[in-house]
């Protein structure tokens, strides 16, 4: 694996050392929504319910991902039936379908970023093995890394590799066994235990975090049922009411077991949409959750949409395209035309990603939405994005002691920006097209930094780089067109004055000689433009001068 300029991924390369350029897609839309609201004017009873109902049915769920990570590989559709027939006595059928199909899921995840770390143990292996076997103190080219600088590097990076070589032994073994790891309520809070002084939090207040990152209180929804889900329940009016576990039926303060809020729930984004989904009986899945350190409670309402149809892509560059360069602090876009020339100025939308991950999340979408609405403004209907992965160039071995660098990569939200690019533009109608990255910055600073720059105007790197995105998303190569010599311009004799014959197809028409306009050209009046000419025609531009022939054929403008 190679990287360009810019620090974008290149994969194996060609025949001429470049890597073969994949061609651009449009990105699938989104086939779900999620919207979030909170729970208002709940009374200490029902904070005391939600309590007991999350702890009882977080219990069944730890339980059950126990049993789930003790079948590995061995999990089949028996398995699945026989666990959630255990769960429902302590329960409803309902609540262990929730509680398994979640089991289910976050296994899954969990496999998936086993299959991640691996894959990145490996890479950090094969390129310690190259660098321990060349010489210390080679230099390395762009393509491949060289050895180390010192013979005290070139020892602990053997040690390194060692470490890593039985890492990747034990990770191995458990992918093959269908061993997985994983910790509710998630491990960096399960670390900060042994570090309160850092986080600034005493040993009651991470308990009451603790527990409740390992609540459960989320129910899928269920098409035909009344409001769409039986497990937990809104009308449209925004009552909300939950159906009790058995060990808890004797909180209930309505029928059927179940225990009615007092405080309502009412989604302002998408609301109409949800309302409608509701009345008509629609599947609707809820999943109620504490914020402990606002001491707020939300509920989150999720469902299925229809995929959009896409359109065809020669008809979404129709009205021409923005290409954006994804940056670790801004967005870099810039305006093509169907020709992929740039217009106007280039565009910089920037963002803060520090802070809690609500605020990196909503610095995200503050940026996105900006460039949404400057693309509306435009009339374009489609945006050009890079398809980045750096899920092979985050460890140290890759980039050494640019650790600057390696943050950076780390601190670019990639797929997050652009999971949320493709769910907003959904909604505005605009289309995300995915590039390939391989030299984008590189090409797009060789070829466009220095002709779009001016007295007025300086253009960046990233710039230029949107410019190289947007028209390879067009199909256009990313290189200008090289001028001719000097001399071939003006077909080295002076400027092309005499243009094409009518009926010639983008050829210029035969120059025909002595046909140039003149210094001291006479300019015909408009009695001899209405008639035609003098009635001794000259050539047009030509001054006739004592002696000069009448039968010259005119030249044609």
């Amino acid at each position: 694996m190679a990287r360009d300029g810019g620090g974008k991924r290149v994969a194996s390369t060609d025949q001429r050392g470049l890597r073969p350029i994949a061609a651009p897609y449009l990105v699938p839309g989104p086939t779900g929504v999620a919207v979030r609201t909170r729970l208002k004017h709940l009374t200490s009873q029902d904070e005391k319910v939600l309590r007991l109902v999350g702890a009882h049915l977080g219990s069944l769920a730890a339980t059950d991902l126990k049993a789930r990570c003790a079948d590995g590989l061995d999990h089949d559709s028996h398995t699945w039936a026989e666990r959630k027939r255990h769960l429902t006595p302590e329960c409803s059928s309902r609540w262990a379908g929730s509680i398994t199909k979640a089991t289910h899921d976050q296994w899954a995840l969990a496999r998936r970023g086993q299959v991640a770390h691996l894959r990145s143990v490996e890479a950090g292996i094969a390129t310690l093995r190259h660098r321990l076997s060349l010489p210390v103190g080679t230099k390395g080219t762009k393509k491949r890394p060289g050895g180390y600088r010192s013979k005290q590097e070139w020892h602990a990076k053997s040690r390194r590799l060692a470490t890593l070589q039985e890492r990747l032994a034990t990770v191995r073994a458990d992918f093959e066994a269908g061993v997985v790891r994983v910790v509710r309520g998630g491990k960096r809070l399960a670390r900060n235990r042994h570090h309160l002084d850092a986080t600034g939090l005493n040993q009651s207040q991470w308990r009451e975090r603790w527990q409740a990152a390992r609540w459960f209180l989320q129910a899928d929804g269920e098409s035909g049922k009344r409001f769409g889900n039986e497990t937990i329940r809104i009308t449209p009016q925004g009552e909300v009411s939950i159906k009790l576990p058995a060990p808890l039926a004797g909180w209930a303060n309505a029928p059927h077991g179940r225990y009615r809020l007092s405080g309502t729930a009412v989604f302002a984004h998408r609301g109409q949409e949800w309302a409608e989904r509701v009345e008509a009986n629609r599947a609707v899945a809820y999943r109620v959750h504490h914020d402990v350190e606002r001491g707020r409670w939300y509920i989150t309402a999720s469902w299925q949409i229809p995929t959009t149809p896409q359109i065809p892509l020669r008809a979404l560059l129709a009205q021409g395209v923005i290409g954006v360069d994804t940056n670790a602090d801004h967005l870099a876009a810039w305006r093509l035309d169907t020709h992929g020339n740039p217009i106007g100025d280039p565009r910089r939308f920037d963002y803060a990603l520090s802070g809690t991950a609500s605020h990196r999340d909503a610095q995200v979408r503050h940026a996105l939405t900006r460039l949404l609405r400057w693309a509306q403004s435009c009339g374009v209907q489609a945006i050009a994005v890079e398809d980045l992965d750096f899920t092979d160039s985050k460890s140290r071995e890759r980039h050494g002691r640019r650790k600057r660098f390696r943050q950076v990569i780390s601190g670019m939200p990639t797929a997050r920006l652009r999971a949320r690019l493709t769910s907003m533009a959904d909604a505005t109608g605009i289309a995300i097209i995915a590039v390939d990255a391989a030299y984008t910055s590189r090409w797009g600073a060789q070829h466009w930094q220095k002709p779009t720059t001016s007295k007025k105007r300086q253009t960046s790197g990233h710039d230029a780089a949107s410019i190289a995105i947007g028209r390879r998303a067009q199909g256009h190569p990313i290189r200008r067109r090289t001028a001719p010599p000097r001399t071939h311009r003006s077909d080295g004799c002076g400027p092309r004055t005499v243009q094409a014959e009518p009926g010639a197809r983008g050829d210029e028409g035969i120059r025909h000689p002595g046909l140039e306009r003149a210094h001291d050209a006479r300019t015909p009046t408009l009695g001899e433009r209405e008639r035609g000419g003098p009635a001794h025609p000259t050539p047009f531009g030509v001054r006739a001068g004592p002696g000069a022939a009448s039968d010259v054929t005119p030249a044609h403008c």
